[in-house]
């Protein structure tokens, strides 16, 4: 069991500094379990199965899949995307971190809530839970969306889906809405899945932030 430690390690791209902590153990204690010098207790197993994903019964004895199913997951990937084997993606809490922008201005500050665990996706700097209903039936109040942030607007794909955060009267507002050309200068035009919200213009200086939506994961469809 102690060498499929080091596997899975190193499937999902993380440091013993990281896995470690995620373990509750020092980075010394984590290369004992891994060269066989120390045993996996019950609670380190309990995390790997239960919050990394291991598959149990690979875990115990090496067959079958290293990791459990995963759930309902939608990629939006371009032509350009080169994928990952696997990484773990750290999830932020918006409530948290008082928003994207300071998200986005000092992300090794902000503290994660949880880590989701994706095969097979591009590169990924991060994921949050959705609120409210402008992109349903595709994204519902509760799914997450993992993003990769932009940081400059030259650089939008045009009728894509984005995360974003609009200054209004000095407040922020965060939402996931296509982008699509506006006729007006200076401007860009927002425009949502759900046929009940009207598409709205803003101008480009009211985007404080903003992401490339990469994947969403319906969470009611986790088992």
């Amino acid at each position: 069991m102690n060498e499929r430690v080091k596997l899975i390690r190193k499937q999902l791209g993380m440091t013993q500094e990281q896995l470690a902590q995620r373990l509750g153990i020092g980075k010394a204690a984590l290369s004992m379990i891994e060269t066989g010098k120390a045993g996996l207790s019950s609670r380190n197993r309990n995390i790997l199965v239960q919050d990394l994903n291991v598959n149990p019964e690979w875990l115990e004895s090496g067959k079958g899949q290293m990791f459990s199913a995963e759930p309902d997951l939608t990629a939006y990937m371009h032509r350009t995307d080169n994928s990952l084997p696997m990484q773990s993606v750290p999830l932020y809490s918006i409530e948290g971190t008082a928003g994207l922008v300071p998200l986005f201005t000092d992300q090794t500050q902000a503290k994660p809530v949880n880590f989701i665990h994706i095969p097979n996706l591009p590169k990924c700097d991060g994921a949050i839970y959705i609120v409210g209903d402008s992109m349903y039936p595709l994204l519902k109040s509760g799914d997450i969306v993992l993003y990769k942030q932009l940081r400059d607007l030259n650089d939008i794909f045009w009728g894509d889906m984005y995360l974003l955060s609009i200054d209004i009267d000095g407040e922020e507002y965060v939402t996931v809405k296509y982008i699509q050309k506006s006729d007006r200068e200076g401007f860009v035009k927002l425009v949502s899945q759900n046929p009940h919200h009207a598409d709205k213009e803003v101008a480009v200086g009211r985007i404080r932030a903003i992401a490339l939506v990469k994947a969403s994961i319906r969470m009611n469809s986790i088992r």
